[in-house]
């Protein structure tokens, strides 16, 4: 495996059909994740300018909203007036940022090791054929109501190469950014082992045993509350699976 625990950055020639790729926002903040399809397009969830999406009513909407705000000509005019489930050439999904591939299938261990949520999972992709009949589906039928912890561009794109979705109404999404988001704020303020030691470096080593713990049971590849959803179902269906 050419990429590494710390950077999954690849090049465009590397590119294949049907991989989940993202780029980092607004100084590694925030990440825009999104299916290539080939020719240099991208599929991808993006946030409405319309308020017709649920947002959080913070400075997080201004970070995670839509990624594509250039008028460019090959992809037919202003993407920032676009939402929802839209087709973009590369450039645009980019917007100047660097190129990324998500990795499936890794290991535990290796899932762990990466300090950093939304960048693998230990679930296991399915065929290529199948991830992009997924993703053009979506693009003409959408993906539901966009929701910052519980659907959101992340969702989209492990959604697309997996076909899971989250069965419960109490939790988070898919998404490895935001139960990264959310372990990092319980092991830093309700950790009960906190009171277990006093020492400074007592206190990091469980609080980051604490958030790495809270990122890999609520991975993907191992949590229990998901369940395989046929893409011609999701649109009758989803409204139920993702319901606030």
């Amino acid at each position: 495996m050419k990429m590494g625990v710390l950077s999954n950055k690849i090049s465009r020639e590397e590119l294949k059909p049907g991989d989940h790729i993202y780029s980092w926002r607004y100084a590694y903040i925030y990440a825009h994740h999104g299916i290539y399809i080939g020719e240099g397009k991208v599929i991808h969830f993006t946030q409405s300018q319309g308020g017709r999406e649920i947002s959080t009513g913070t400075v997080l909407d201004r970070i995670i909203f839509s990624s594509s705000t250039r008028n460019c000509p090959n992809c037919g005019g202003d993407q920032s007036i676009r939402c929802g489930v839209i087709s973009s050439c590369l450039d645009c999904f980019l917007a100047d940022g660097d190129l990324y591939l998500f990795q499936y299938a890794v290991s535990p261990a290796f899932f762990v090791a990466k300090p950093r949520g939304g960048t693998c999972t230990i679930a296991v992709s399915d065929p290529s054929s199948e991830v992009l009949h997924r993703a053009f589906f979506l693009l003409h039928n959408g993906f539901g109501v966009y929701h910052l912890f519980k659907n959101n561009c992340e969702d989209f794109a492990i959604y697309c190469k997996t076909g899971l979705l989250v069965i419960t109404r109490i939790s988070v999404g898919r998404s490895g950014q935001a139960t990264s988001f959310l372990a990092a704020t319980s092991a830093i303020v309700s950790s009960p082992l906190r009171y277990l030691t006093t020492s400074f470096t007592g206190l990091a080593a469980v609080g980051y045993g604490m958030y790495c713990f809270s990122r890999l049971v609520s991975d993907i590849g191992v949590r229990r509350d998901v369940e395989k959803v046929p893409v011609e179902m999701l649109v009758s269906a989803s409204a139920g699976f993702q319901e606030t």
